[in-house]
């Protein structure tokens, strides 16, 4: 049974055909592409930034401080609509500000996240508050929060290049020692690995990976392209190489497969982008556990071979 089919069996049969023209609708898809190339690009780019940002936001536990940098930057970006300023320049300045705070203060995990849960609905009400005195489209207010498909102009686009090159070269630099001091930061300490000049360093890099992904999917769903990505990839691997390359698979996946889809509707990109997010998760979930049950299985029989021939 088709979608809509299923739609009309709890709604008026009206109600499910729209519902579902606007979800998708591919009548002009091949017109409606040649629209997004420059957000396509800046999908596949994010899927790059995101993934390999992502692993060390899982290493470090530093998800509740990406939320909390995405508030500041929906801030600054709501600022900078409101000034008629550039809006990226905007979610830029407020996610390397929270980056800034967040990682000079919050140096134990306690504090950390004592001073996200001071910032984030302090952000987010100083968002509310500009957006609330912009006179202008509600579509641009909402795509701040949400994310917008054709938000990325070849303006934009540029600056998008730079800052993803600053990220991506940011994180080579530092790639060994931060691995190395997000692991074990205490033998790191011993051994003279500057872990605190590292972890600001990181933070930096963190907010201004941020303000990327508020570009494309919105201040309020981040999390899907910087913590889900690598989450997924945990759950199949413990390799250090591996894990990398399959977060920055899931990661350009979720952002291209979510522009993709949402072209073909007429809805914010978001859902889209985190649903494939999501669903790549839950298929390395299952595939993570029925790979340790069946370890555990091998141990056991291995274990009960080596009781039979001890007897």
């Amino acid at each position: 049974m088709s979608a809509p089919a299923l739609l009309a069996g709890v709604l008026p049969a009206e109600v499910a055909d729209d519902w579902w023209t606007r979800i998708f609708d591919f009548s002009d898809y091949g017109a409606l592409l040649a629209l997004v190339h420059n957000s396509l690009l800046a999908g596949l780019v994010l899927g790059l930034v995101g993934g390999l940002v992502g692993v060390f936001v899982m290493q470090r536990d530093l998800a509740f401080a990406v939320h909390g940098i995405s508030e500041l930057s929906f801030a600054g970006a709501a600022a900078a609509l409101l000034l008629s300023i550039d809006v990226m320049l905007g979610a830029v300045l407020g996610s390397v500000v929270a980056a800034l705070v967040i990682g000079l203060l919050g140096t134990r995990a306690r504090d950390r996240n004592s001073i996200i849960g001071v910032l984030m609905p302090f952000g987010l009400g100083l968002g509310v508050l500009f957006l609330a005195l912009y006179p202008g489209r509600a579509a641009n207010k909402f795509g701040l929060l949400t994310g917008q498909i054709v938000a990325v102009d070849s303006t934009r686009l540029s600056l998008f290049l730079v800052i993803a090159a600053v990220v991506v070269a940011g994180l080579v630099a530092i790639w060994r020692p931060l691995t190395f001091a997000s692991v074990d930061p205490d033998v790191a300490a011993a051994r003279g690995v500057p872990t605190r000049a590292l972890g600001l360093g990181f933070m930096l890099l963190l907010g201004l990976a941020v303000a990327l992904a508020v570009q494309v999917v919105g201040a309020l769903l981040v999390l899907s392209l910087l913590i889900t990505p690598a989450a997924a990839a945990t759950r199949v691997s413990a390799s250090p190489v591996a894990v990398p390359l399959l977060s920055v698979a899931f990661a350009v996946t979720s952002a291209v497969g979510g522009i993709l889809l949402a072209l073909g509707g007429s809805v914010p990109i978001s859902p889209y982008v985190t649903t494939v997010s999501f669903v790549i998760y839950v298929v390395c979930r299952i595939v993570g556990d029925a790979r340790t049950r069946r370890g555990w299985a091998r141990r056991a029989a291995a274990a009960s071979e080596a009781e039979v021939a001890a007897a």
